[in-house]
């Protein structure tokens, strides 16, 4: 018998580690009632927003939102595509109570459960990082932007990011580290194990993330302070600049709470990852349930994200501060241009 159990351990994947196999520490922390309603809220209001997305897009003309939406659009269907994945896999467990060494002793759903949230969870950072710049770039390179991006190139580059994404996620299974079932046997993620290939894999995960929480800030923080100086300068009074003004405060939106929601759970990985266990082949129960405590939080983001977007448009806004205008000027933002160019690039940035 017991040379029998050595055999069916040995053919477990590489996704348990000892004690993380076993069906104890069950307690509130583990609600099937908590992850059913924050799945199906979240569901719905990514839902909302898309709406509201689709809805917009029709009626806009002018390029550079329109490019601007389908990064929204793009961050949308992230958000409620990582919920639906991790939904479908986190509820049935609590309800069922299933045996993951039964059900997936070759860890090939693990393996996927791991790659979805390490992929549902870099790529909003990732997207952030690129909105900023693209706002940024509107701002301060506004004529050559406004030629170059289009609908199509704004969502190449959201493919692209979505590639990059899923090359990380795809890191473990070629190799380096591994994704392993975590806390309370409900979920998968990166290990926090000291081991070399872990170690690598979950600093180049948190520093990533980090720096594109770094990249949007200062992206971010440049660009509201040039909007800031325009919308007070004399000579642009009579410029109607709101379309700016509402991607802006979205996009701070959305960093404000990427931020709020995942620097906790990148820092704690950092951290983790420098401290000495007692025991190395295995992570303290204190550890592993922070680590579900701060995953939660991150995942607060995928709920917020679309209020984002529902909220913070020009029709909310207006009520708001009713002195907006109705319609965005590019060439506010440069006031010096000789009034022959002034006029070219007005009537251009109308037809767009």
């Amino acid at each position: 018998m017991g040379s029998e159990n050595f055999s069916n351990a040995s053919q477990l994947g590489s996704c348990f580690r000892g004690k993380n196999t076993s069906n104890e520490n069950q307690n509130h922390l583990n609600s099937p009632w908590f992850s059913t309603i924050f799945g199906l809220i979240g569901l719905c209001s990514n839902l909302f927003a898309f709406c509201v997305l689709v809805n917009s897009s029709r009626k806009m003309h002018s390029r550079a939102r329109s490019s601007f939406l389908v990064f929204l659009c793009g961050l949308v269907v992230t958000d409620f595509m990582g919920l639906l994945v991790t939904v479908c896999i986190v509820v049935p467990y609590h309800f069922i109570r299933f045996n993951w060494t039964t059900v997936d002793p070759g860890c090939h759903l693990c393996n996927f459960m791991g790659l979805a949230m390490v992929f549902f969870g870099q790529c909003p950072l990732l997207l952030g990082a690129t909105m900023a710049g693209e706002r940024f770039l509107g701002i301060y390179r506004p004529f050559s932007r406004s030629v170059n991006m289009s609908k199509r190139r704004a969502w190449i580059l959201v493919c692209l990011v979505w590639a990059l994404g899923f090359f990380l996620g795809l890191l473990p299974i070629m190799g380096l580290g591994d994704y392993t079932l975590q806390y309370p046997n409900s979920w998968c993620f990166l290990t926090l194990l000291h081991d070399a290939r872990n170690m690598a894999f979950s600093l180049i995960f948190a520093l990533l993330g980090i720096f594109c929480v770094g990249l949007s800030f200062f992206l971010n923080t440049f660009s509201v302070v040039t909007l800031c100086r325009v919308y007070h300068d004399a000579e642009s009074v009579q410029r109607r600049r709101d379309s700016e003004v509402e991607m802006m405060v979205q996009l701070l939106g959305i960093m404000v709470i990427a931020s709020v929601c995942w620097l906790p759970l990148l820092i704690f990985i950092v951290q983790t990852a420098f401290q000495d266990f007692p025991d190395a082949s295995q992570i303290p129960p204190e550890t592993e349930k922070l680590l579900l405590i701060y995953l939660r939080v991150a995942t607060w983001n995928q709920i917020l994200d679309p209020w984002v977007y529902i909220l913070f448009r020009r029709a909310v806004l207006k009520r708001i501060y009713p002195s907006l205008k109705t319609r965005p000027s590019i060439v506010s933002l440069y006031p010096v241009l000789n009034p022959s160019l002034r006029r070219k690039f007005t009537q251009e940035s109308v037809l767009q």
